[in-house]
């Protein structure tokens, strides 16, 4: 008698299946609109930003190496720093921005 009880107690206090998936969705739709969503949509503008260099370009490393692009191949980028014009070849992760990015993230700064 008295598991019986005991049994019903604790099942009249706790939530229906559905109570607790409302708040567990809810979580999960904001981490993916607030976290995942504009990681993601950073990483894509970095891998078109990349695939889109050319000879000319400023660019600056993820080390902070600035320079000027003289060679592109598939997976690297040979760039010259400074008027000593030493040349260093990096892979295309490497890179970070280029002066073009610079100067449309200034103007949208700039706006607000």
């Amino acid at each position: 008698m008295y598991l019986f009880l005991t049994t019903d107690a604790a099942a009249a206090g706790t939530p229906s299946m559905g109570t607790m998936l409302i708040p567990m969705i809810a979580m999960i739709a904001i981490f993916y609109f607030l976290l995942i969503r504009p990681e993601n949509k950073k990483k894509k503008q970095a891998d078109e930003m990349r695939k889109s260099l050319s000879l000319g370009d400023e660019i600056t490393t993820i080390g902070g190496i600035t320079g000027k692009i003289v060679q592109v191949t598939e997976d690297t980028i040979t760039f010259e720093t400074g008027e000593d014009r030493v040349r260093l070849q990096v892979k295309k992760w490497a890179i970070s921005t280029t002066a073009k990015m610079e100067a449309e993230e200034a103007a949208r700064t700039k706006k607000k």
